[in-house]
């Protein structure tokens, strides 16, 4: 027998009902509770939108024929908690797991949703799962494989936390294995060996001394980053390693694709056994569009680059001109001490109501 729906008040705060959706723990995996309790209340909240689901995904729209289609996307997974569950509040901070990361955003899109019975826009609202975890397992990409026509859309707006700021495109990333190969021996009798860690020590020269780039596109700058992440090598204590294996992260500017990304690397780790293990494209800005730039108005303010990669990749590649907002501070997100300024969220909460009615 499944657990019984827990009742959501999307009329709510919506501070109260981020601190709501916090106190249901929805880790990457585990949203079936919360995407039930989702779906029960757009449903009986928000008569005036159709409402449709696909695995831990649900998805509203309105169909009442406006000129132009505006999508809000949320993600409802976080990562795994950190003893901050349930939620607790200091003053104006409320705290906890997907605080920022992006349940304040949610709270704010459900709440907009059973508010507003007459937008200027006809609005969708996805609540998707497995956002923070691989790739492959995103409901938003789940949605766009099984029903690309939910998705349709001349602006789409992810929740993710910006500070109550527009951020623009988002950054690409891919990630390397860099081998490095010796010769087994006795380490007390190291000259018969040749030891593969020592090698990697060229490996993290050159990361170390790389330079990135800094780009600027439409007005923001992105920042380019070549790090080591990962490191492992190693057969006994008492055995010079045949083997040592750098992991390596790039953060690109999304003038370049990933196939340009990808040379860049093989470029600055040139003679090195360099395999791709995984790959997203960055999306451009796209401000010039009208529909953004209706938003940026609406908002007061200057957009500025996304640092890190978010879905708004995704709408990219489907040609739907997208930006990131939300009330939940970027440099709190998957912390221990995770929290959002419930001022944010209102003022958030405001700004979008301003632009959709």
């Amino acid at each position: 027998m499944s657990a019984p729906t827990v009742a959501l008040d999307l009329t709510a705060d919506p501070a109260a009902l981020t601190a709501a959706l916090v106190d249901m723990a929805s880790v990457s995996g585990e949203e079936r509770a919360l995407a039930d309790a989702v779906e029960a209340a757009l449903r009986a909240q928000a008569p005036h939108f159709e409402v449709l689901r696909d695995g831990d995904a649900v998805l509203a729209r309105t169909n009442l024929g406006r000129e132009r289609r505006v999508l809000l996307a949320g993600h409802l997974d976080t990562v795994p908690i950190a003893d901050n569950v349930p939620s607790r509040w200091e003053g104006d901070l409320l705290y906890g797991c997907g605080t920022s990361d992006m349940k304040a955003g949610d709270a704010v899109f459900a709440h907009l949703a059973a508010t507003i019975t007459e937008p200027r826009h006809d609005l969708t609202l996805v609540f998707y799962d497995c956002e923070e975890v691989e790739a492959v397992r995103n409901g938003l990409g789940r949605l766009e494989r099984n029903h690309r026509d939910w998705l349709a859309a001349d602006l789409a707006v992810p929740g993710e936390p910006t500070d109550g700021e527009v951020e623009a495109g988002c950054q690409g990333t891919l990630r390397v294995e860099v081998r490095t190969s010796g010769r087994r021996a006795h380490s007390a009798r190291s000259w018969l060996g040749d030891n593969a860690i020592h090698h990697a020590g060229e490996v993290l020269r050159r990361l170390g001394d790389y330079t990135p780039r800094r780009v600027d596109i439409d007005g923001c700058e992105y920042r380019e980053g070549l790090q080591a992440v990962r490191i492992a090598g190693g057969v006994a204590g008492n055995v010079v390693p045949d083997e040592c294996v750098v992991g390596v992260n790039f953060r690109f500017a999304p003038d370049r694709s990933v196939e340009q990304a990808e040379q860049h690397v093989r470029e600055v780790l040139d003679g090195f056994d360099v395999t791709l293990t995984d790959s997203s494209p960055g999306a451009l800005p796209g401000l010039a569009q009208p529909a953004a730039q209706e938003f940026l108005a609406a908002t007061g303010a200057t957009a500025r680059a996304k640092f890190g990669w978010t879905d708004v990749a995704r709408f990219a590649a489907l040609g739907i001109p997208a930006v990131n907002y939300g009330p939940g501070d970027p440099n709190l997100a998957h912390t221990r001490d995770e929290h959002v300024d419930v001022t944010v969220v209102a003022r958030c909460t405001d700004v979008l109501r301003t632009f959709l009615t």
